[in-house]
């Protein structure tokens, strides 16, 4: 299927010829007829991608400092790599869609075949969304009409945090597309409507339909809202406009009654001038995008909706009022369209999007077969016999992590998946595989893939993971391997059941780092040792999927397992006992602030730090083992220091936590044969071991492991 997506490293716009997505539980799948071109929004995102890496740092401040910190944990060229890597990647364009559903999935049931939607989608021939994310089209609304869906509830979530009653008077700044629907919305409120904006044209439209509209190069604002009001000030303003200057929130201020209201939905500067507001006693707030929902995984991913008694008005039922408005002929939004292009032609809108347009509309071809699921990227040249590799997953870690790790390692890349295509495109000829999909099945079915790599969300791990070696294949498996015993036991049956041998690694990258194998090797014949691990983990907020037990397993499961394998591996023995406790009097299972401490089978002991609550200048990781006399420290992967040791004092260079190595070993195990780079019953005692740490949290005390 064809998919508008913008580079952001260079700001080209290109229509790309992507998989199309499978429709997913709680998910429709939507075939589009129309989108509507966000020229606010979309024309910030092209002149970012146009704009210079000096211009680029100068727009986001704050990612600045995140980058200098990175720089001083990780080092310079790791740093550089990163950030290129994240320019580099397609973003896609578009929020405002209109089309037929062509697919429902599990747990869909307010949605069927054939009907009329409308949604946030991108501009897309197919797009995959959240069912609260989709209203259904009246009887009456055309496509066309319908993709002002989204944008008219941005507006209309202006308005209800403005809260106006019949007959008060709403200054909106900012005629736009948002602007002029809003003003349609205030009038038919019963609002008294003041404009500003800088276009004639548009001052003209809001006059027309009723509104009292001003060109602001042309006035005074704030004059002009008192002389209509009689001296007493506006109700409410709306502020539409996109500016960086501080002028417009002051004159919001200035032209408000006392206790008055201000609601910004457009992006100004917000350099506000406490006098301005303290007098007057004015409210100010920030309206979120379409309204409540907007940003709650558990709402727009889970489909798990808010009470109707608690929230009357959720970003879905915004949809369904816009809708309605347009059906009854209170939101007249057709005669806001001043072009209408064919997706084909999408640089006649985005190389003008400067221009005069108001609204602009994409048009969709009703006999394209955009269905493919699997895409030709590159033409092979003949496979090897061995080291075919397919990777299902293309996120942050595959792009930023795997890719660059893999690069010469001697695999032949064939496939590579992700559930929206547009990512795993992207990869796929950025690394020359031969194919992108959204269907990883195509992965497993083909006999001359050898290798799989599973580098999805957690939750998705263990079901892959057997339906990869139940198709015959090597696995990689990115960590955790399970994010509970039953996933675990799953996995444990269908290995030890298989009809030929197969190699299983799960991403244990740490134990492959050349200094942890300096380690071992000085560490020698195994003896009963002290090790301690440290990991400045970082903060991540609890809403992100990580921090969920049911799809993350949590940090402690899903990170603190490296540790958990690190100390295996330098022990050389396995964990037999765990406690595990936490900071607070009431920590949750899902705490990323803990101390694990665990009891090895030769006597070892281990205790792992794991803190989310230092800071990010300070170094990652540092591990400390103390065995026979002699004490070693590894600082952040990058030095290693013994002492007791003959002959050796330190070792350092760049950061090494050992991906490139486990790669590279992993692909000639494939072609070579032999055994699994980390043994099986390692890989089960460490999960076991992470499942044991939260069961121990949970009853407070220490934990066979079994």
């Amino acid at each position: 299927m064809k998919q508008i997506i913008q580079n952001l490293k260079t700001g080209d716009t290109i229509l790309e010829e992507v998989p199309a997505p499978l429709v997913r539980p709680g998910h429709v799948l939507i075939k589009t007829h129309r989108s509507l071109v966000s020229l606010g929004t979309e024309k910030m995102l092209v002149e970012f991608g146009k704009g210079n890496l000096i211009s680029k740092a100068r727009q986001q401040p704050e990612k600045v400092k995140q980058v200098l910190d990175k720089i001083r944990t990780e080092g310079l060229l790791p740093t550089l790599e990163a950030v290129f890597n994240k320019l580099d990647e397609p973003m896609p364009l578009g929020y405002c869609n209109a089309g037929e559903v062509i697919a429902v999935g599990e747990g869909v049931n307010e949605f069927s075949i054939g009907d009329r939607v409308a949604s946030n989608g991108h501009h897309a021939e197919i797009v995959n969304i959240p069912k609260n994310l989709v209203a259904r089209i009246p009887e009456g609304v055309t496509y066309e009409e319908a993709v002002f869906t989204v944008m008219g509830s941005i507006g209309l979530q202006g308005i209800r945090l403005a809260d106006p009653t019949i007959g008060e008077t709403v200054v909106v700044i900012g005629l736009g597309l948002i602007g002029l629907i809003t003003v349609q919305l205030l009038l038919a409120n019963g609002c008294n409507v003041i404009g500003f904006d800088f276009d004639e044209r548009k001052v003209a439209m809001a006059n027309a339909w009723g509104a009292t509209a001003f060109v602001s190069s042309t006035t005074d604002p704030v004059k002009v809202v008192e002389q209509i009001t009689g001296d007493i000030g506006c109700d409410a303003v709306l502020i539409a406009a996109s500016t960086k200057s501080n002028d417009v929130i002051s004159q919001s201020a200035k032209m408000c009654r006392k206790k008055g209201r201000i609601v910004l939905i457009g992006v100004v500067g917000l350099d506000i001038q406490r006098s301005d507001f303290f007098k007057k006693e004015l409210s100010f707030q920030v309206s979120c995008s379409y309204g409540p929902g907007r940003y709650d995984e558990l709402y727009e991913q889970d489909g798990i909706d808010y009470p109707i008694g608690y929230v009357r008005w959720t970003e879905k039922r915004n949809f369904e009022t816009i809708l309605a408005a347009i059906a009854k002929k209170k939101l007249d939004v057709a005669g806001l369209i001043t072009e209408r292009v064919p997706l084909a032609d999408y640089n006649k809108i985005y190389n003008n999007l400067g221009g005069q347009s108001i609204a602009s509309v994409l048009e969709y071809s009703s006999d394209s077969d955009s269905q493919a699921t699997v895409v030709p990227v590159k033409q092979s040249t003949g496979l090897p016999s061995a080291g075919v590799v397919g990777i299902i997953g293309a996120g942050n870690f595959t792009k930023m992590t795997v890719m660059p790790a893999m690069k010469g390692s001697g695999a032949h890349f064939k496939y590579i998946s992700s559930a929206g295509g547009l990512t795993a495109k992207s990869l796929a000829g950025k690394y020359g595989f031969e194919f992108s999909t959204t269907d990883y099945r195509q992965i497993l079915d083909d006999s001359q893939v050898d290798l799989v790599l599973i580098t999805t969300r957690h939750n998705q791990h263990a079901s892959m993971v057997v339906d990869a070696l139940n198709a015959g294949k090597n696995v990689f498996v990115e960590k955790p391997l399970a994010i509970n015993r039953k996933q675990l036991e799953l996995i444990i049956d269908t290995y030890n059941n298989l009809p030929a041998p197969l190699s299983l690694c799960v991403g244990f990258n740490r134990r492959f780092s050349s200094f942890a194998q300096k380690a071992k090797a000085l560490i020698g014949t195994p003896a009963p040792m002290n090790m301690i691990a440290t990991m400045n983990a970082g903060y991540i907020p609890p809403e992100v999927w990580v921090q969920d037990m049911k799809t993350g397993g949590g940090r402690i499961i899903g990170e603190a397992c490296h540790y958990i394998d690190l100390m295996i591996y330098l022990s050389g023995s396995s964990v037999r006992e765990v406690y595990m406790s936490a900071l607070g009097n009431n920590p949750k299972e899902n705490t990323d602030n803990a101390i694990i401490t665990l009891k090895f089978e030769n006597g070892s002991q281990g205790v792992i730090n794991y803190f989310s609550n230092g800071n990010k200048s300070y170094a990652k990781e540092r591990i400390e083992i103390f065995t026979q006399g002699r004490i070693l420290i590894l600082d952040n992967f990058q030095k290693l220091r013994g002492f007791g040791f003959k002959g050796f004092s330190s070792m350092s260079g760049r950061l090494d936590k050992g991906h490139k190595t486990q790669f590279e070993r992993l692909v000639n195990q494939v072609k070579q044969g032999g055994d699994s780079l980390i043994p099986f019953h390692e890989l089960v005692n460490s999960a076991q071991a992470s499942f044991a740490a939260i069961e121990s949290l949970q009853s407070g005390s220490v934990i066979n492991v079994h």
